[in-house]
This record gives C-alpha cells, sequence and structure tokens, in this order.
C-alpha cells in the first residue's frame, strides 16, 4: 500500500505539471488569438498576410513537429529552450491559431448597427473596438475557448516526448516500474477529466456573469 502511495505521488507532481502547462499556455494561446484574430480584420495588408500565414502554418502542421522544432531545432539557432517553455510555446502558438479564427468570427457576427453606434459617439476605431465590439464579442468567443483550453489541456501529454514530468509522462513510469497498466492509465484519465469539468465549469460560470445586463443574450 506505501508503495501504490509513493507512485500516486509521482502521477500528482505529473498533475501539477499538467495543470502548469494548461495555464501558461491558454494564457500565450489566448495572447496569440486575438492579435492573430483581430490582425486577420486589419486594414494593412501586412498585418492580414503575417496573421493568416501564422493560423494556416499551425493548423496545418502537426502539433508534434511543432513541438519536435520548437525543442530539438530552436537550439541549432542558438535559442535554447528547457521542455516546459518548449512545451507552453509549442502548445500556445498551435491551440492560439485555432482561436484565432474564433476571435475573428465572432467580431465579425457583431451587427453593423453596433459599429454604426459607435460612429455616431465619435468613437475611434480602436475605441469603438474595445469598449463596444470586444465586450460583445467576447460573450460569443467563450464557448469555443472553453473548448480549446480542454483540447490544449489533453495536447500537454506530447511533452511527455520530450521528456517533461507531466500526466502521462509519469503514467507510464508507474507501468514501467510496475508492470501496472490499469491503476495509472486509469488514475491519470480520471485526472484528465475532473480537470477538463472544472474549465467547463469555470467558462460557463464567467459566461453567466458577462451576459447579465446584456439585453436580449441568454446563457
Amino acid at each position: 500500500m506505501t508503495q501504490w502511495s509513493g507512485y500516486l505521488g509521482l502521477i500528482l507532481q505529473g498533475a501539477l505539471v499538467t495543470i502548469e502547462l494548461t495555464l501558461m499556455g491558454s494564457v500565450l494561446a489566448l495572447i496569440m488569438a486575438f492579435l492573430a484574430g483581430i490582425g486577420r480584420l486589419s486594414r494593412f495588408f501586412v498585418l492580414r498576410a503575417l496573421a493568416t500565414a501564422y493560423i494556416e502554418f499551425f493548423r496545418g502542421t502537426s502539433i508534434f513537429v511543432q513541438l519536435f522544432w520548437v525543442y530539438f531545432v530552436l537550439p541549432l539557432a542558438g535559442i535554447s529552450l528547457t521542455p516546459l517553455q518548449a512545451g507552453v510555446l509549442a502548445l500556445g502558438l498551435n491551440v492560439g491559431a485555432y482561436a484565432a479564427e474564433v476571435v475573428r468570427g465572432a467580431i465579425q457576427s457583431i451587427g453593423r448597427e453596433q459599429y454604426e453606434a459607435c460612429i455616431a459617439l465619435n468613437l475611434g476605431r480602436w475605441q469603438g473596438m474595445r469598449h463596444v465590439i470586444l465586450p460583445q464579442a467576447l460573450l460569443v468567443m467563450l464557448p469555443t475557448f472553453g473548448n480549446n483550453a480542454i483540447e490544449l489541456l489533453k495536447a500537454t501529454s506530447v511533452v511527455s516526448l520530450i521528456s517533461l514530468a507531466d500526466l502521462t509522462f509519469q503514467a507510464q513510469v508507474v507501468r514501467s516500474q510496475t508492470g501496472n497498466t490499469l491503476m495509472p492509465f486509469t488514475t491519470i484519465l480520471v485526472i484528465y477529466f475532473v480537470l477538463a469539468l472544472i474549465i467547463s465549469w469555470g467558462v460557463r460560470s464567467l459566461e453567466r456573469r458577462m451576459a447579465r445586463g446584456l439585453d436580449g443574450v441568454r446563457v
């Protein structure tokens, strides 16, 4: 029993790494999503082209290849990253590319009358975007952002390939030391599920809070 308690401790240590990866990767993904999503709507061709190139590249290539490239190829250019940094960078950039299209679509879904109201109030383009358009668009983005966060959580398992001791890596360690597959992988299955439920609950709660006071919005 003491032996299995020790192995459970290993898996819980992996859970902390997975949570850390998810949180930091989500922050980077959100930053990239808004930069690229709004960039796709820019009046400047160069910004639109850069945003489109980023989105298409990271959506069109494998997360495994992206992770290996960040961890093994960047050092050849003098940029060495720890496994955690490489995991956050690869996951954040990959998920951010998908979320960028969510940002673009949500902004475009806001009715033309809202843009006309910004003009009537003599708000500049960025003032109107910040104070009128984005607050409404964010409510549209949230459900899909929640899905993106859960996808990022599940994708953290790829970092075990570069020997970062996340949930999946620690489960493999336990399996190799005990010869038992059922216990470690059932444990991490439950932990991933619980973490995904927490994300879903948090996003849903945020949706309800943001929807208060917005006429015609029901969550």
